[in-house]
């Protein structure tokens, strides 16, 4: 193997390796790894790329997984547990809270090379409210791998991911971690792959033994055993099978052989032959098979015991595509903005010959600026090039080419059809597509975006800090397209949404830590109304007399509710006659009804639902002007209003809950005890869907008892309906508050004093 010089290995970002010896698949045969990026051509071919993302269920073992890949094919000296003893972390975790929590928040990226081949992976989150991480990553990959635990199996978090798998029709490999565990069941993980997501599943390996016994695995395809040797697993030893499973690994392999029978033809045929089809036959059957997401082979394995990790790797290089493989089109957006778009499919050609496509899927402000993250799909893109951002239609130079390694980087001087590289210093929003300036009019296939669910009220605890504040969230607003914020202006505070409570908390701690601006979270001010019950008279005179020219108008007439339907508008008519006031004094009368009706006077919400109907009044030649009847429009409503009976209104939601039929129950109860009113019902399958209307107040946190009491499995969306009368009880809260608030009634502190 050609090495390289000292000058050399210093420019790839790395000093020289020493490593112990790590094996080929060959049996006897241990070769020194050492850094050598490119083959002698100097570009890598497609053949020897791959593009996988790893993801599944939270705590299935995916960051552990992706730290042995890169332990074992020589990308990091020394491995470090998640959220392990020695304080270290993983090194995908790179975020100091990732470390903290031992959970993942962003997706990380990095590459590695095993057997000649080059392989970027990416370690996506788990949790539901980072699905848009995932998400992004699968849009990108050509590949990916399923990790499920063997104790849980198929959970709510991986049906999620299969879900978005489908979306972007990745093919994928599904990896049984956690063999060691106490009740592992590989089997029955393999038989709910088969039930509750419809997968043609079948093992590639049997274990010998499970839990504490697990002592290697049994390749069914070579007919051997596998053993994983030395303090870390890195020294695999193949050996014949044990006597007491050859039994049950023949029975495997038939099957194994029958599940990709169903799903090849070339396979079928020999099958219906009877033919016994060779170990070439069976991984090339197999090969076409998972590309053509017809069937899923499943392996196993321990990540944290170092078993079984080797194997996966060889089965990403043999049954996993490469750039070439996966066909990916792009959307011609004609100029005259008609309907129909064309698709045109990208060239995975690693050369100049086609203008150069790239979609920029993540973004991450780092130390040096924004940083993109840009899958490159067809063509070439050099340092200082100049490329076009087809949403804004602007023109950026590439200043720097980096890879990734978690939050390492390592510049390079231009990328392929196939890469996943990082530029720096442009400003775009995750979802862009760029191009050379021959084709501007392309577009790759925008990534889904869930809706948020769940909103807070929040802002800084220290008044100096908001600039710092629009800063952050001007920077997480571009990096998270789930989360939106808004200001709302009538209780004057800003409204974060996200998808869980969790992702909004992990944005307020990022807050604290990379801006040093802590911020309260609170739940939202609900928009309640005030209205009234009947109609009222009304007549007042509004009189002022000072030096000189003073102040006189008069009002009469009649404030009457609306009907429920208009209980958010608020209406004024004019029914005078005659010239007792002049006309150009009506607007000015609307006016000052307006303005009162900005705050009641039981709560101090905003008044509506009213018809203000004006009969008569009078004026005075000298005194009346515009003034004085925007004054007497105030006082005529203040009068009405004390004159009458007043109720609050508040907002009720239009709620639509999904979840499966054995949660019935616990979904109707929850919503029952918001004081929701259940309005339709029907079922799909296993799931059903319940309709219903809820009070928005009672609504808060209702994402997480949703979430709890259905597994997770449990998603709702909720739109604004209309405005009703709300409880007595609720009613009362609101009205002592705000004299509370108001100072007009003690607050209660410890007994009551005298």
């Amino acid at each position: 193997m050609r090495l390289l010089g000292a000058a050399a290995v210093a420019a790839l970002g790395r000093g020289p390796l020493s490593r112990g010896p790590a094996t080929l698949s060959r049996p006897g045969t241990q070769v020194k790894w050492k850094a050598c990026r490119w083959c002698s051509s100097g570009i890598i071919p497609n053949e020897k790329l791959r593009n996988i993302g790893i993801s599944a269920h939270i705590d299935s073992g995916k960051t552990t997984l992706t730290e042995r890949l890169l332990f074992y094919t020589g990308r990091i000296a020394k491995m470090h547990e998640v959220k392990g003893k020695d304080g270290v972390g993983a090194v995908m975790d790179s975020m100091e809270l990732e470390r903290q929590r031992g959970i993942t928040i962003q997706s990380a990226a990095t590459y590695t090379m095993w057997k000649d081949t080059n392989i970027n992976i990416i370690d996506t989150p788990g949790h539901v409210d980072f699905t848009i991480e995932v998400e992004r990553a699968l849009r990108v990959l050509d590949g990916a791998v399923l990790v499920l635990c063997a104790v849980g199996g198929v959970q709510c978090q991986t049906m999620t991911v299969n879900r978005q798998m489908q979306r972007y029709n990745v093919p994928f490999l599904t990896f049984i971690n956690k063999l060691d565990r106490m009740g592992s069941n590989p089997t029955r993980a393999l038989q709910q792959m088969r039930s509750k997501l419809n997968h043609n599943a079948a093992f590639l390996q049997i274990p010998i033994g499970l839990e504490g016994n697990f002592k290697g695995i049994i390749d069914l395809i070579e007919e051997r055993a596998i053993y994983f040797d030395g303090d870390f697993g890195q020294i695999v030893r193949y050996g014949e099978i044990p006597a007491e499973f050859r039994a049950a690994a023949a029975d495997h392999r038939q099957e194994l052989i029958e599940c990709v029978a169903n799903s090849d033809e070339k396979l079928g045929e020999l099958f219906l032959e009877e033919k016994i089809p060779s170990v070439s036959d069976l991984k090339l059957a197999i090969r076409r098979a998972t590309l053509s997401r017809s069937f899923t082979p499943v392996l196993l394995g321990s990540a944290l015991k170092n078993k079984g990790v080797q194997p996966l790797l060889d089965a990403v290089l043999e049954f996993l595509p490469n750039p070439s493989e996966v066909q990916n089109y792009a959307i011609l957006n004609k100029e005259d903005d008609s309907k129909e778009k064309t698709k045109i499919l990208m060239s995975s050609k690693r050369d100049g010959t086609h203008p150069f496509v790239g979609l920029a899927f993540k973004l991450e402000a780092g130390r040096f600026g924004q940083l993109t993250y840009v899958r490159s799909y067809q063509g070439l893109l050099k340092k200082s090039d100049t490329i076009y951002n087809t949403r804004t239609r602007k023109k950026v130079r590439v200043q720097r080419l980096v890879r990734m390694h978690a939050d390492l980087m390592e510049d390079v001087e231009e990328v392929y059809a196939g890469d996943i590289c990082a530029l720096f210093g442009i400003d775009c929003a995750s979802g862009d597509t760029f191009t050379n300036k021959d084709n501007s009019g392309l577009s790759m296939e925008s990534i889904h975006v869930p809706d948020p669910v769940i909103s807070v009220a929040m802002r800084p605890s220290n008044k100096n800090d908001l600039d710092k504040f629009s800063k952050g969230i001007g920077r997480f607003t571009r990096e998270d397209p789930t989360f939106k914020v808004h200001f709302d202006t009538e209780s004057k505070e800003t409204i974060v949404s996200g998808m869980g409570e969790l992702h909004l908390e992990i944005y307020a701690q990022r807050m604290e830590r990379e801006y040093s601006c802590p911020c309260i979270t609170g739940k939202p001010k609900v928009a309640f109304r005030e209205t009234i019950t009947a109609p009222v008279q009304f007549d007042f005179t509004h009189k002022k007399q000072s030096g000189g020219a003073g102040q006189f108008g008069k009002v009469m007439g009649v404030l009457e509710p609306l009907d429920p339907d208009n209980y958010t508008k608020l209406e004024f008519v004019d029914e005078t006659f005659g010239a007792n006031i002049p006309k150009q004094f009506v607007p000015a009368i609307e006016k000052g009804f307006l303005d009162a009706c900005e705050k009641g006077p039981l709560s101090g919400h905003k008044l509506s639902g009213l018809r203000f109907v004006l009969q008569d009044g009078a004026h005075h030649m000298v005194d009346s002007n515009e003034i004085s009847f925007i004054r007497a429009g105030e006082g005529a409503l203040k009068q009405a209003l004390a004159n009458t009976t007043m109720s609050i209104l508040e907002p009720i939601m239009s709620v639509e809950v999904v979840a499966p039929n054995e949660f019935q129950g616990a979904v109707i109860a929850g919503i029952s005890r918001r004081h929701g009113v259940i309005t339709g019902q029907d079922g799909v399958e296993d799931y059903f869907t319940v309709y219903a209307e809820v009070p928005l107040n009672e609504m808060f946190g209702y994402s997480t008892e949703l979430r709890s009491c259905t597994e997770g499995k449990g998603e709702y969306t909720m739109e604004y309906c209309k405005y009703q009368l709300c409880s007595v009880a609720t009613q009362e809260d609101l009205i002592n508050r705000h004299l509370e608030a108001t100072g007009q009634l003690p607050e209660k502190k410890g007994k009551a004093k005298n």
